[in-house]
């Protein structure tokens, strides 16, 4: 993806907290009480957003892109939030903005992954597996560097891909107790996996704020928490990454740290 391809003075990369800062800039510049001496924001700019998918709130099924926003809890109801902030830089004609929805991310080095920090690291320390959450439910879950892969599809895109959420295609369900085990095998070792009870994450809330979140975010993990991407695919690619290969890419990258 360069500049030039898409008429453009510069391309840059935002993740979403970084896109959240220039969108809540650019509101602060349509305000009334915003200088009015300060050059125009964002005209001409692409947005390629990084987003997850905590706006849609606690659903039971599965998640397409067009759902309602929702307004429940904390992370979630900011997730609304930003995404009606970027989808109105967009609508004003300003800025082409677009955003790129993953589910629960693994890979290499993904320090906040249940998949890879609490459990291939800790099978490759000798140590159970980690679970915040009942193990057992269909989950999906996007390995990194198809994000990275559909961000740059994204990128690439014509306008008409604009102005709109894109989920990011993910290898066939399974539940986390799955992919735990195939991790577990694929390393040598047993499949062993320790459930956090939720109270104890209700306590610990009380005094951490990322347990808190955890407990919030505890919606996902209750009931099959299934993202539907074939509206990507059909537009884009759907060869999503299995999980063996990005297990065993993310295990190397474990052993080497």
């Amino acid at each position: 993806m360069t500049a030039a391809a898409n008429d453009l003075q510069a391309v840059g990369i935002a993740d979403r907290n970084t896109l959240a800062g220039v969108v809540r800039a650019y509101a602060a510049y349509d305000h009334p009480d915003f200088p009015a001496h300060k050059p125009k924001l964002l005209v001409g700019a692409r947005l390629v957003f990084a987003d997850n998918l905590y706006m849609y709130g606690p659903e039971k099924r599965p998640l397409i892109e067009d759902m309602p926003l929702t307004d429940y809890g904390h992370k979630p109801a900011i997730r609304s939030d930003v995404t009606r902030l970027w989808k109105a830089a967009h609508d004003s004609g300003r800025v082409r903005a677009v955003a790129v929805r993953a589910a629960d991310f693994y890979g290499p080095a993904v320090a906040t992954s249940v998949i890879a920090a609490y459990g291939v690291a800790r099978y490759l320390d000798g140590k159970p597996a980690l679970s915040p959450y009942y193990p057992d439910y269909p989950h999906d879950f996007d390995y990194v560097p198809d994000v990275a892969r559909a961000l740059v599809t994204l990128g690439d895109a014509p306008d008409d891909a604009y102005g709109q959420a894109w989920h990011v295609p993910h290898a066939p369900t399974q539940t986390l107790r799955a992919v735990l085990t195939q991790a577990a095998k694929l390393i040598g070792v047993p499949p062993l996996i320790t459930v956090v009870p939720r109270m104890v994450l209700v306590l610990g809330g009380l005094f951490n704020t990322q347990l808190r979140e955890t407990v919030e975010m505890g919606f996902q993990w209750d009931h099959p928490y299934l993202v539907d991407a074939s509206k990507f695919g059909a537009r884009f690619w759907s060869d999503a990454t299995p999980f063996e290969e990005g297990l065993r890419a993310t295990i190397a990258s474990y052993r080497k740290s």
